[in-house]
Formats: C-alpha cells, sequence, structure tokens
C-alpha cells in the first residue's frame, strides 16, 4: 500500500514510518499540523519540531504543513494513497480527506475506545486514577475516534508518578505490536469492531478552572489533578493554590505522611512535597 503518515513529531513518524516498511508498505508523504486549530496561532516550539522531522525525514519524501483544512482532501488525493495512518494530530480531519484514499484512514489512540475519546486520553486517564491505560487502533469517521476497533490492547500502567518519557516508549511497544495486524486487517477490508457509543466518554482540553486548587475537594481528586497536569507538562508545572496566605504552584503531592506542607482537604490530609512560588508575572 501507499500510505500517508500524519503525526505529531519526528519520533513519531519515524514509528510509524518503520512498522509501515518492515510490514511491506509505501509511506509517501508525511502530514504535520503547526497549530492545535485549524488556522490558529502556531504552537510554541512548532519551528524547532518542523526542524527535527526534516532532518528524519528520507529523501524524497514530502513534509505537509497546512495552514487550513480546505486545501488537505486534494493535498492527499494527489498522492494517489491508499490508506491514512494517524497518531497525534490535533485536527478533526474533514470527511473530504477520509475518502482522499482507496482504503480510508485509521488512527493510533491511546486509550481503551470507546473509553475517552478526544485529545488528551492519558492525561484524563491519570486525572480520573486510572490504574492504566491501552492502544486502541481504528478506522476514522466523521466523529473523533468513533469508528470500529482494528486492533486494542490494555495494559499500560499509570504509578503514582507517571514519567512522560517512559510512558511513551511503553505505548510505543504496544504500537510496533498492534499497527502491522491493524494494517493487515485494513488490507483485507476489515470493518473492525464497532465501539459501544452507550459507555463512549470524551477526554477533552481540560477547564480552566482545573488549573487551580480547591481545598474543599477530596484529597484524591487534589492529588490527581496536580498528577494529570505535572504529567501534562513533562513535570515542569501544576495547579496553583493558596497554602498560609501564599500563592503556590503545586508540582508533587503524596496521599501519606511524608516530609512536606500538609494540607487539609474535604476527606482529609494530604501533603505537598514539592512546590514553587507563583511568580508576580504569573498573577
Amino acid at each position: 500500500m501507499r500510505i500517508v503518515l500524519i503525526s505529531y513529531s519526528a519520533q513519531g513518524f519515524a514509528l510509524l514510518r518503520g512498522v509501515c516498511e518492515q510490514a511491506g508498505h509505501v509511506p509517501v508523504a508525511c502530514l504535520h499540523a503547526r497549530s492545535l486549530r485549524p488556522g490558529g496561532p502556531t504552537r510554541s516550539g512548532a519551528g524547532d519540531v518542523v526542524g527535527e522531522i526534516v532532518d528524519a525525514l528520507p529523501d524524497g519524501m514530502d513534509l505537509l504543513i497546512p495552514g487550513r483544512k480546505s486545501m488537505l482532501p486534494h493535498i492527499v488525493e494527489g498522492y494517489g494513497a491508499d490508506l491514512i495512518v494517524c497518531y497525534g494530530f490535533p485536527w478533526k480531519l474533514p470527511s473530504a480527506v477520509l475518502r482522499s484514499t482507496s482504503l480510508g484512514a485509521i488512527n493510533v489512540h491511546t486509550s481503551m475506545l470507546p473509553k475517552y475519546r478526544g485529545p488528551i486520553p492519558v492525561n484524563w486517564a491519570i486525572r480520573n486514577g486510572d490504574k492504566e491505560i491501552g492502544v486502541s487502533i481504528h478506522w476514522m469517521e466523521s466523529e473523533f475516534d468513533s469508528g470500529g476497533i482494528l486492533a486494542q490492547e490494555a495494559g499500560i500502567a499509570l504509578g503514582d508518578d507517571v514519567v512522560p518519557r517512559l510512558l511513551w516508549e511503553e505505548v510505543d511497544r504496544y504500537i510496533e505490536r498492534l499497527l502491522p495486524l491493524a494494517l493487515s486487517r485494513a488490507v483485507a477490508g476489515s470493518p473492525g469492531m464497532p465501539q459501544e457509543e452507550a459507555a463512549a466518554t470524551y477526554a477533552g482540553w481540560m477547564e480552566p478552572e482545573f488549573s487551580r486548587i480547591d481545598w474543599s475537594n477530596a484529597r484524591e481528586e487534589i492529588h490527581n489533578q496536580v498528577r494529570a497536569i505535572r504529567f501534562g507538562s513533562s513535570g515542569r508545572s501544576g495547579p496553583v493554590a493558596t497554602v498560609a496566605g501564599r500563592r503556590l504552584r503545586v508540582l508533587r503531592t503524596s496521599l501519606q505522611p511524608v516530609d512536606g506542607t500538609k494540607v487539609m482537604c474535604a476527606d482529609g490530609p494530604l501533603w505537598l512535597t514539592e512546590s514553587v512560588p507563583v511568580k508576580d508575572s504569573e498573577s
């Protein structure tokens, strides 16, 4: 098959390209979004990411960086591709894009669908205190993450301190194992296993209030709030809280007694083990 790859980073493209090539398929182009939304502002650091992608591309492969969705169907169609393989693209692809290849498009999603459809499933799993996540590879349809499931596996543990690098390395191993199976089923015309709509949940962007701690909430809820924001920022940030009259950005907490600042929540104590003062520029 001729395949158009869509991903978020040089590493993501390298992973998809390697699996597709080992399965005997031919990646013909890579597509990357520089903004979270079509026509939106360019993401911070997007230039560096694009540079990394370009440096890693094999000779003769195009990198597509669209500014709007309207041209995507025409661009993809021009490559005469059989399939789109997507992993980590923030835009909702128009139906015309999904029809621009002979077979359609499949997507790698880091949850056990239909749970946590949407852009940040891992963050929501941590927020909700889930003990593990999984990987699903499914047909793409007009609605986010709703198509038939071609391959799926659970078992990626979420420890109390989720280290992004280690988690994504484990996710990559799952993708290396599951994507060849999904590709073979796509070639065979499998519609995949239908998702149970009644069980579907959505993992959208966190609400603005989530960046602030309310000590009247349950202590485990606050602990997971800190964990989720720390994961999303690769350990560089946390929610803001007022403690003894001081505004702090809380980076790490403990449900068990440890050295640190003890704070009372709605249902008991929580220990702040790492925090930094909020800068005046953040007020």
